[in-house]
């Protein structure tokens, strides 16, 4: 085991300090920065390659791919999706001088492949997403490339518009994708609310004899509206902290330790709010463990409106408190239009029919889930389940058995599908999200009302005892990086079975009924 964690680990360090060359260039070894992965920065011009092509003619070369294939698309008659739709795969050579096919460019001749084309058209159908919207998003205006991607070695670009995001993925990763689309199909069918991401398109471009594979999925982060807290969660302990590096980014991608040093109180919610957030989250996980998928994250941005309209008030040089603006979402704050593709903000995400009442209601949140802090601020929540092309295949085996002899393996990140599951949602559901007490329904703000012991939580009906969960109270002795374990609930569980019902996952292996909540 260790021998071959020690060879992946090499391997890993030698791709990671290598310097591709750029196509037609000489010397560029030198002139390149530490690539991470396959993406890399060029030190005499600071554009980002990947895979020895500049992100600019990658850039070209998706637009005028989906131009082609979305528009090639709309000729075929509407019809119903068969087994076989799932693994055609489209093909299109771009010369650059042109063809009586495609026009001409300024890049490099390249080869566009577009994956299960029929089937990604009725995904997007199902979103209500139409061709003309789509393609106008994604084609209309030049692409937005992130300037902080992550530790993935993965390019990201955003939709002018911020509807979409296009992400480029592994080889591997592409084919669990392509693996796992009937079973996505069936599920997405019958259940379009969901915390997973939804995927649009799956192409590939061949240019410089490399092969580099796109997934186009929902923005989760819309960039108008500032976020004022980010978290990578997995509901793991260990190192699962932001690097010093990380941190000092504007807004850096904090983790769990951090969350539960920042928020120890975690995010109250209404309990309509967080009944349909749970339950969402419980029957994705279920998903998840069907297709033997783990090391999944939940991506959250929190943004903070009382933050925000005190940051209003002093740019508009007011002295004093901004009570004018109890509530209400000033029009600056709003998206510039209203959002084409539905189920896609993370209120419609979650089953909640119910926008959230009482002192939380607001006349617009922006597609975020309102909640409160301990403090009492107001705050938007945008989450979503990201990284789920991550199959436990042998490799992972191998990665967990090594770090579960050198530390507790019930701490690490990487674990067999089933007990990440479980531990995921337990997370999620008792230490990061919990419903707001009775007494704090209406806007009372009592200081002693948010205590962080264990008997004012349980109190408060935040726990719920998640499947094979060992009942245990309190920190462990000697492990204070262990997130606490479910205390046992006491008062009429009925409750909670009635919030979280059951729903049919189709032919993903599991059976018919989800498994009731103990």
């Amino acid at each position: 085991v260790y021998l071959c964690l020690l060879c992946s680990q090499t391997r890993t360090i030698f791709t990671s300090s290598s310097s591709p060359q750029m196509p037609g260039s000489s010397g560029t070894t030198q002139s390149m920065k530490k690539t991470i992965g396959h993406r890399g920065v060029e030190t005499t011009t600071g554009e980002t390659t990947y895979k020895k092509t500049t992100s600019s003619a990658l850039k070209g070369a998706i637009q005028l791919g989906i131009t082609h294939t979305v528009g090639s698309l709309s000729q075929k008659a509407e019809r119903d999706v068969l087994m076989q739709d799932f693994v055609v795969v489209e093909s299109i050579f771009f010369p650059s001088e042109g063809s009586n096919l495609t026009p001409a460019h300024h890049y490099s001749d390249f080869r566009f492949k577009t994956y299960a084309p029929i089937a990604f058209r009725y995904f997007r159908e199902l979103f209500g997403i139409r061709p003309d919207d789509y393609l106008y998003s994604l084609c209309n205006d030049s692409l937005i490339e992130l300037s902080n991607p992550g530790a993935s070695g993965s390019l990201f670009y955003v939709s002018s518009d911020d509807e979409f995001i296009i992400k480029t993925v592994q080889h591997k990763e592409a084919e669990f994708l392509q693996k796992l689309l009937p079973g996505y199909f069936m599920n997405i069918n019958q259940n379009k609310r969901t915390l997973l991401p939804k995927f649009y398109g799956l192409y590939c471009v061949q240019a410089g004899g490399k092969n580099i594979r796109i997934v186009v999925m929902n923005n989760l982060l819309p960039r108008i509206i500032p976020m004022h807290l980010k978290y990578d969660l997995k509901g793991s302990t260990y190192k699962r902290r932001a690097s010093p590096k990380e941190r000092e980014k504007a807004v850096p991608i904090h983790k769990d330790l951090d969350f539960i040093e920042d928020l120890p109180d975690g995010l109250l919610l209404e309990a309509d709010n967080y009944n349909a957030l749970c339950k969402t989250i419980q029957r994705d996980c279920l998903l998840l463990q069907s297709f033997k998928i783990m090391d999944y994250s939940l991506l959250m941005g929190i943004h903070n409106m009382d933050q925000a309209s005190r940051a209003r008030e002093r740019s508009r040089g007011n002295s004093g408190d901004s009570g004018g603006s109890e509530g209400a979402v000033t029009p600056d704050q709003r998206r510039p239009q209203v959002q084409k593709s539905l189920y896609c903000t993370a209120m419609e995400s979650i089953q909640g029919e119910a926008r959230g009442k009482g002192a939380l209601d607001s006349e617009d949140h922006m597609g975020g889930i309102p909640s409160r802090n301990a403090k009492g601020e107001r705050l938007l929540i945008y989450i979503g389940i990201i990284d789920i092309l991550q199959s436990y295949r042998f490799i992972k085996k191998l990665e967990h058995s090594w770090k579960a002899l050198v530390h507790d393996g019930d701490t690490v990140s990487v674990h067999r599908p089933g007990f990440y599951a479980d531990r995921f949602q337990q997370f999620m559901c008792n230490t990061v999200f919990k419903r707001i007490p009775q007494q704090r329904r209406h806007g009372q703000r009592d200081k002693n009302t948010f205590s962080s012991s264990t008997a004012d939580v349980v109190a408060a009906g935040v726990h719920i005892r998640f499947l094979n969960a060992a009942p245990s109270s309190g920190v462990q002795l000697g492990r204070p990086d262990l997130v606490p374990r479910t205390p046992p609930v006491g008062e009429n569980p009925s409750d909670y079975e009635a919030n979280l019902s059951t729903s049919s996952l189709g032919s993903t292996g599991v059976g018919a009924t989800s498994p009731p909540i103990r």
